[in-house]
């Protein structure tokens, strides 16, 4: 690819034929027996009828993404926001974050641009409450946002990654929030930060930051990409800069941060990072780090239990593909998709790659799963942005949704099958790791062609199905309410700490309903520039019993509850059990 070449994957006659043997190769493999799954119950049956529809607008949910499109393409644009569920005020109903962008030397926006929190009325509406919560933003280019109690005082904060720094929000626990960046040491000055998680990767129950920085871009080496032809100038590839570095910052208890960035090892390779996700991918009872690059090798770091870290990113095998590429890596997640106990992980790609699925090895290697799994090339054409594993149907299986779009505009001068706004996608899990594709099946309102970049889950509405916050850039966002998901059975958990971090991010649960065993984690970022809801949800088909569910607390702190009621949601205290906690369910509108 040439180095002036715009944001797309554009293929070269001797590359198409590679790509072309390579998926018929795989093909080939996915037709094969699969020794992993010989002998297990056959896959789920088909699924409840579920329809996603979006409310954004009758919620009185206004907000706008403002995409500060120019003639100049500047690099910056292209990237959209993110958006995250925090319920800041803590009275059980999810609330919502959208991350707004600003000016720039090319462009000034026909109003001031801030971000925007709007509190949950538990009703089904929303209220904006930007202004008196503090956490607008005006003036900073933000682009993701992170969601944990980083103090322990029962209420979340915010960080907001952006362009040349970020921005911690301290929740006051009064309906306002104070910015503490500076004090906290946690600015990323200087740097274009996308992706961020919290965890608390040394176990010493203080939430750590992991934050995730992209390309060395300015308005000052802004090249011109694509041809030069009126209206053909694109968006670049990130080969065309160098990158950065990922920055982690260990909490000190006292309200500050100390950069162990390089101490701990993550900050050492050069960096494109777009996606984070926190959680223990080997089962040692530690958490790792899980990076998606753009267009670089992927990262893995895996926790050495003394404040450092072991880069196995290539050894891994999740660096690159299957056939050795690095492609533009931009969503990740990590789940249990077949069941065995350890955790696999989804990246999002461009058009013209393939998302990959891999699974986990048990040995601290993974295989790419992404044919012999089912999701093979059936997205070929769309651009995987954000992505959140989630169990949209309750089955008990855990699902992939996946917003999509372009990342150049004007991508139909240089592809003909290939659109800038792309319909949202749903892989439902039939059971052990095993995929079908399922959008058409969910709705209008699912298929809506959006320039998809952030994307989030909650069950905003406390009725025990997963719902959908998505940003569509340059336009409203989206807020998919699902409706029919809670024909089966659920449980939703909500932890909390007390020798461990507060919100319990590094636990393990495994339930067991009816003889059937799931296990999770509560888990540290997660997706692309976007916050999930914290609360660990679990599908349970047409089981009505659960036999038990093992809490095991990062502090080391095993509880085991037993007799729980199946459909509803539950606060489970460290080392006490279920306490008492509030969670309105909105009336159905």
């Amino acid at each position: 690819m040439a180095s002036n070449s715009p944001r797309s994957h554009r293929l070269g006659a001797g590359t198409r034929l590679l790509a072309f043997v390579t998926v018929a190769g795989a093909v080939i493999l996915y037709l094969l027996p699969n020794p992993s799954i010989e002998g297990l119950p056959k896959p789920s049956p088909a699924g409840i009828p579920v329809r996603f529809t979006d409310i954004r607008k009758a919620a009185g949910i206004t907000f706008v993404q403002d995409a500060t499109a120019t003639d100049q393409k500047y690099y910056l644009e292209t990237m959209g926001t993110g958006v995250g569920w925090i319920d800041y005020d803590q009275d059980g109903l999810p609330d919502l974050y959208f991350v707004q962008s600003a000016a720039t030397d090319a462009y000034t926006p026909p109003h001031p641009l801030r971000s925007a929190l709007y509190h949950n009325n538990g009703d089904g509406t929303f209220t904006d409450a930007t202004e008196k919560a503090g956490v607008g933003g005006e003036g900073h280019y933000g682009q993701g946002v992170a969601v944990g109690d980083y103090d322990n005082d029962g209420y979340p904060d915010l960080y907001v990654t952006g362009y040349g720094r970020a921005i911690l929000y301290h929740n006051n626990g009064d309906g306002t929030f104070t910015d503490v960046t500076a004090k906290a040491g946690v600015a990323d000055e200087g740097n274009w930060s996308t992706s961020a998680g919290w965890f608390d990767y040394d176990k010493d129950g203080w939430l750590d930051l992991l934050v995730c920085n992209y390309i060395d871009w300015t308005p000052k080496n802004n090249i011109w990409c694509g041809e030069h032809r009126m209206g053909y100038r694109a968006y670049c590839h990130p080969d065309n800069y160098g990158g950065e570095h990922i920055k982690l910052y260990h909490n000190n208890h006292d309200g500050t941060f100390t950069d162990v960035s390089d101490a701990s090892g993550v900050g050492k390779p050069e960096a494109k990072g777009m996606g984070v996700v926190l959680a223990d991918l080997n089962n040692d009872g530690w958490p790792d780090i899980a990076i998606a690059n753009d267009t670089w090798p992927n990262f893995l770091f895996l926790n050495n239990h003394d404040g450092t870290f072991n880069d196995v990113s290539y050894i891994s095998g999740v660096a690159a593909s299957e056939d050795g590429l690095y492609e533009a890596g931009m969503g990740i997640d990590a789940a249990d998709v077949d069941g065995d106990g350890w955790l696999d992980l989804y990246v999002t790609h461009l058009d013209f790659e393939l998302n990959r699925l891999y699974h986990n090895n048990h040995g601290g290697t993974f295989d790419d799963y992404t044919y012999p799994s089912g999701i093979g090339n059936k997205a070929i054409l769309l651009s995987g942005v954000a992505m959140k594993f989630l169990d949209y149907d309750n089955d008990g299986w855990t699902d992939v949704v996946q917003i999509n779009g372009a990342m150049v505009d004007n991508i139909k001068l240089y592809h003909n099958d290939v659109t800038y706004k792309e319909p949202l996608l749903m892989f439902r899990n039939l059971g052990h790791g095993h995929f079908n594709k399922v959008s058409e099946d969910l709705g209008p309102d699912f298929m809506r062609p959006v320039a998809g970049r952030g994307l989030a889950t909650a069950d905003f509405d406390n009725d025990g199905d997963l719902d959908i916050a998505a940003v569509d850039r340059g336009n409203y966002p989206e807020l998919l309410r699902n409706d029919g998901g809670n024909a089966h059975n659920w449980l939703e958990v909500q932890l909390v700490g007390t020798r461990s971090n507060r919100d319990g991010i590094g636990a393990g649960l495994k339930l067991t309903s009816e003889g059937f065993v799931q296990t999770q984690q509560a888990l540290g970022g997660g997706g692309y520039m976007s916050a999930s809801d914290h609360r660990i949800h679990f599908g349970l088909g047409q089981r009505k019993k659960i036999d038990s569910l093992e809490i095991t607390w990062p502090s080391g702190q095993a509880d085991e509850l037993t007799d729980i009621p199946i459909n509803q949601i539950i606060a489970v205290k460290e080392g006490v059990g279920i306490i008492p906690r509030r969670f309105p369910k909105v009336p159905a509108r």
